[in-house]
C-alpha cells in the first residue's frame, strides 16, 4: 500500500486495506453530506470511486460543501470534488458524472456493479427511486437522511430505516412507500438525527459541523463493513 494509508493500515490491516482498494463505490449526491463521505472514502483507501450530482457550486453552499471555495463558485460540483480528491491519492479512478439520478436515467448508472452505493439525495421522488432500485441489487446501500435544521453532532446516529425515530425524511419516505404500495425489498441503514431545530429564516439552514459527520458516518459504515467481511 502507498506510505499516505500508512497510518490506517496500522488500524486495519494490510488485508482489510487492499479490500478496500477494490471495492467499488457509488455516492449520489455531493453536497454537504456526500462530499464529505467522498473525502473520507479516499483518505482510507477507496480506489474506486463513482461520484453523482448535477449541481454547481453556488455561494451558499461554502459554509458546508468540502469542495465549495470562493474560488470553486460556478464550477460543477462533481468536477471540483473530483479535482480535490485525485489531490490526495492521484491513482485513485475517480469518475466524475455530472447527472441527476431519476426515473429516466436510473438504468444508465448500472447499481447492481457496485459493492456499495452512498445516498445523499435531497429530493424525496429521487431519493425514494434510488432506495428501491438499490435494495435489488446485492450492492450495500447506505442512505442519509435530512441534516438540516441540527445543532448537536452528538444526537447523529445509525439505525436500520424501519426503526429511524423523529426525522422527518424518513417519515416521509415511509408513507411515500405506503402510497405506492411498494417498499424496499431488504434491510439498510441510515445516518440520522432526532434532533429539530426551528429555521430562525425561510428555508432549511444547515451547518458544516453536522453534514460533515453525517458524511464521516456514512464512510464509517462502509469501512465497517469492509473489515466485517475481511475477517
Amino acid at each position: 500500500m502507498s506510505t499516505i494509508f500508512q497510518r490506517a493500515e496500522l488500524l486495519l490491516g494490510s488485508e482489510v486495506m487492499e479490500r478496500m482498494a477494490q471495492q467499488r463505490v457509488i455516492i449520489f449526491g455531493v453536497g454537504g453530506v456526500g462530499s464529505w463521505c467522498a473525502e473520507a472514502l479516499v483518505r482510507t483507501g477507496v480506489r474506486q470511486l463513482t461520484i453523482v450530482d448535477s449541481d454547481r457550486v453556488e455561494a451558499t453552499n461554502v459554509n458546508r460543501q468540502l469542495m465549495a471555495t470562493s474560488l470553486t463558485v460556478g464550477q460543477v460540483k462533481v468536477e471540483a470534488l473530483r479535482e480535490r480528491l485525485l489531490t490526495i491519492n492521484p491513482e485513485a479512478d475517480i469518475r466524475a458524472l455530472h447527472q441527476v439520478f431519476n426515473a429516466t436515467t436510473a438504468r444508465e448508472f448500472q447499481l447492481a456493479t457496485y459493492d456499495y452505493i452512498i445516498d445523499a439525495i435531497d429530493s424525496l421522488k429521487d431519493k425514494a427511486l434510488l432506495i428501491l432500485t438499490a435494495c435489488q441489487t446485492e450492492a450495500r446501500l447506505y442512505s442519509s437522511m435530512g441534516a438540516a435544521l441540527k445543532l448537536d453532532p452528538t444526537r447523529i446516529q445509525v439505525a436500520e430505516f424501519w426503526k429511524v425515530k423523529g426525522d422527518p425524511l424518513a417519515r416521509a419516505l415511509r408513507n411515500r412507500f405506503k402510497k405506492d404500495e411498494t417498499f424496499p425489498k431488504r434491510k439498510f441503514k441510515c445516518v440520522f438525527s432526532d434532533e429539530v431545530v426551528q429555521a430562525r429564516g425561510e428555508g432549511k439552514g444547515s451547518l458544516v459541523q453536522i453534514t460533515a459527520v453525517f458524511g464521516m458516518t456514512l464512510a464509517s459504515l462502509v469501512v465497517q463493513d469492509v473489515r466485517q467481511s475481511t475477517c
